[in-house]
């Protein structure tokens, strides 16, 4: 057959047809895809070129010899900064004796077990690291850049992370894709600089490693909710990770156990896969309750996606949850063993160390403080900005429509807001607990957001309610994903007193059905990662997820932000993408056209909150170099010898 070029092309056209040109091409590719294709891959390396290079910055090599000669910001990587500038000051030593083999010697100071220097003294003190760093082996650089490389991988983990979830979002036992969205991508890449996550990797700190563990532990966890039983060796990676956790950090114990384990709990009674069925009509109120508790032994849960979970829905997750793991105990544990096994290891631990923390305990007791679940959702709200600007799209938009509100749902969202009010302020009154850390190290931002908002009177601190409130509202329902229209939640046969009209139901959302899984918008590109990455989290995953915060924070009596770091970085990993709903009628040309075509194919979003998190990343570490200062006294004597100090996070 003889190939086809554009002038044997030309022979074969009719007269009489269309007037058609023959497109130019190599192996199927135009000069307009050529040139979409490059723009992507260059914005795409570009954005990983960057982040490579700042993860390689902390060695000495890449510093000299290409980070020092860039124009404009070559002088940046020119500066030093002492250990004794910062807490470095405890854990550098600590793993320089570690080095020397002194593995008796223990800093009083150090409160976390010593998994950091173990892991970075292991090939630190080695040759071959020293050649090739450039630098003496445990060495303050040496040590520093040993920490800064993990920042590689856990962005790895994280990107295996939402790779997972995304899978399992189409349905439980559902395989893991092998190709991952670019809405993951982008995400892990935005994880990585997260500027608490991203400032400390530049110092000998736990806080990249302790995270790196806890998020590998966390794709091994939603892998093992994969098709099939949990193999042998996954339930040895769920103990090993999990204790290697442990050694990190004492508090990742709550996200390797109570998460990690709860979510497989979920799972394995959803396993049962109970058929579908509706309560008979003409049923009492205890009949329905009856009804619905034989439905929840077997496995059918009452667990909405989060976007169409109302107050009482999650009232009803909660107790179907405890119904079905009660009901169906050998199940669980089959599944959770491997983290029992880790709790049982931490208890013993706890009980031979007569407390938590290693050192200085008379500054760590553990309390109950509750004010901690109201300052998490302003810290959020903060750092994920741009994300909650959808959520604020779709309360405009949706403004516009027609909303359909029963008085019973509108009397539940009224004692909801009003329950929640006066538990808030009742916990400013009663357990605001300002730590004498806070009081005292001016070093930090957090003194400063204490001495202008918390510590000026009772009135403000009450007034601090209602952004608390409006943060918790827009981090939830971003959570939830912006696409939550705010009116009648979907109908689930396991909910034992819900019942409303199908024409409401209908007239609210046409695409939802009572019984079927969540369909994507039906306005939506085709394109196979969108409905992925915009499913939204299940009812019992934010439970869970709630419940897991409020253990790893209360009993701290410290509000440290690096505290809120793992709660981000999970919640982060839990966000469902999102795009701007499309016009009925769009331009066929135009800019306009192509950034509605982008923008309905990829989260705009990630791009803004990659800005964002550059911004803060350059001003907090621009004051951490070039704004030292010296403590003094009020009389003007220099304090800590003259030791220069520095504003961190």
């Amino acid at each position: 057959m003889v190939s086809q070029t554009p002038f044997r092309a030309a022979e074969f056209r009719s007269a009489h047809g269309p007037n058609y040109h023959y497109q130019p091409n190599f192996q199927g590719m135009t000069s307009r895809m050529a040139a979409r294709t490059g723009a992507k891959t260059a914005a795409f390396g570009g954005a990983l070129g960057f982040a490579a290079l700042f993860f390689a910055s902390g060695i000495p090599r890449v510093k000299t010899d290409i980070l020092q000669g860039l124009p404009l910001i070559g002088g940046y990587f020119i500066k030093e900064v002492h250990p004794a500038d910062n807490d470095e000051v405890f854990h550098i030593p600590q793993a320089q004796k570690y080095c020397e083999g002194k593995w008796s010697e223990w800093d009083d100071k150090i409160t976390t077990p010593p998994g950091l220097y173990l892991l970075t003294t292991s090939f630190s003190a080695t040759g071959w690291w020293s050649k090739i760093i450039l630098a003496p082996g445990c060495g303050v650089l040496s040590l520093r850049t040993a920490n800064a490389i993990v920042l590689a991988p856990l962005t790895a983990a994280a990107l295996g992370c939402r790779q997972a979830i995304e899978s399992l979002g189409n349905g439980h036992g559902s395989a893991i894709r092998l190709a991952p969205s670019s809405y993951a991508v982008h995400t892990a890449l935005n994880i990585a600089l997260f500027p608490l996550l991203f400032f400390f990797s530049g110092l000998y700190y736990t806080d990249v490693v302790s995270t790196f563990v806890v998020l590998v532990a966390f794709q091994n966890s939603l892998r093992r909710m994969g098709p099939g039983q949990p193999t042998t060796a996954r339930d040895i990676a769920s103990v090993t990770l999990g204790l290697m956790a442990l050694f990190m950090r004492q508090t990742n114990v709550f996200w390797v156990v109570v998460f990690n384990g709860g979510l497989e709990a979920v799972h394995a009674v959803k396993t049962l896969h109970p058929g579908k069925a509706s309560a008979p009509r003409g049923l009492t109120l205890w009949g329905k309750l009856k009804f619905s508790l034989g439905r929840w032994m077997h496995g059918d849960l009452h667990d909405p996606p989060l976007n169409m979970a109302w107050e009482d829905d999650m009232l009803f997750s909660a107790l179907s949850l405890l119904v079905a793991g009660v009901y169906n105990p050998l199940r669980v544990v089959r599944q959770i063993w491997p983290h029992i096994t880790v709790l049982g290891v931490f208890v013993a631990f706890v009980v031979w160390n007569e407390g938590v923390v290693l050192g200085d305990k008379s500054n760590h007791i553990a309390t109950v403080h509750l004010a901690q679940m109201l300052y998490i959702w302003p810290f959020f709200a903060f750092f994920s900005l741009p994300l909650l600007l959808a959520y604020a799209w779709n309360l405009v938009s949706s403004a516009k429509n027609v909303k359909i509100w029963t008085a019973r749902a509108a009397l539940l969202r009224s004692a909801y807001v009003l329950a929640t009010t006066l538990l808030s302020c009742g916990i400013v009154k009663f357990n605001t607990i300002v730590h004498p850390f806070t009081l005292a190290d001016n070093r930090h931002y957090m003194f400063y957001v204490f001495r202008y908002t918390i510590r000026r009177s009772g009135a403000i601190r009450q007034f601090l309610v209602l952004p608390y409130t409006i943060c918790r509202w827009l981090v939830w329902n971003t959570l939830a994903g912006p696409e939550n229209n705010g009116a009648i939640g979907r109908i689930y046969s396991s909910h034992p007193f819900k019942a409303i009209n199908a024409r409401l139901l209908e007239a609210a959302n046409p695409y939802l059905h009572s019984n079927d899984k969540p369909t994507p918008d039906q306005d939506r590109p085709a394109e196979s990662t969108v409905p992925v990455a915009t499913t939204p989290a299940p009812t019992s995953t934010a439970l869970i997820f709630l419940v897991t915060t409020s253990l790893s924070l209360i009993t701290a009596p410290l509000v440290e932000p690096r505290y809120f770091i793992i709660p981000w970085v999970t919640w982060r990993l839990l966000v469902p993408a999102w795009h701007p709903p499309q016009p009925r009628q769009q331009p066929s040309t135009g800019s306009m056209a192509k950034f509605q075509a982008w923008t309905a194919m990829y989260d705009v979003r990630l791009v803004l909150e990659t800005v964002w998190f550059i911004l803060i990343n350059v001003v907090t570490i621009a004051i951490f170099l070039y704004k030292p200062y010296v403590w003094r006294a009020e009389d003007g004597t220099v304090l800590d010898g003259g030791r220069m100090q520095r504003f961190m996070w």
